[in-house]
């Protein structure tokens, strides 16, 4: 695995998430709780950026339409979505948040 830093812990809001960019892929960090993840930046739906939603219940949700992904599955939670999104693991160490794109959690590739 090949984690990268991609931000600081308190950078990351509990209703949003933060677009970071790592080997030239968009991805959104997300909080629910005390727990982090990273998602593929882009909805499976319209390609918009699920950083611009919002974060709640385990879900970020897309601005444009509405679709509704699971942070943890990527899987699509609400219409009009129905392919899910990559997935990427996550470790937190001395306050900062590191990914590996090169793993998809869901095997959904990320391009």
């Amino acid at each position: 695995m090949a984690f990268e830093r991609v931000c600081a812990q308190d950078e990351v809001s509990a209703d949003e998430a933060l677009a970071v960019l790592v080997d030239d892929l968009e991805v959104a960090i997300a909080k629910d709780g005390e727990e982090f993840f990273a998602i593929r930046n882009e909805c499976s739906h319209a390609a918009v950026a699920l950083s611009e939603g919002e974060v709640a219940g385990g879900t970020v949700e897309c601005w444009l339409h509405g679709s509704c992904f699971d942070l943890r599955t990527g899987k699509p939670t609400h219409l009009p979505a129905t392919e899910p999104v990559a997935t990427f693991p996550v470790q937190l160490r001395d306050g900062d948040v590191y990914v590996d794109v090169t793993t998809s959690l869901n095997g959904v590739r990320p391009d």
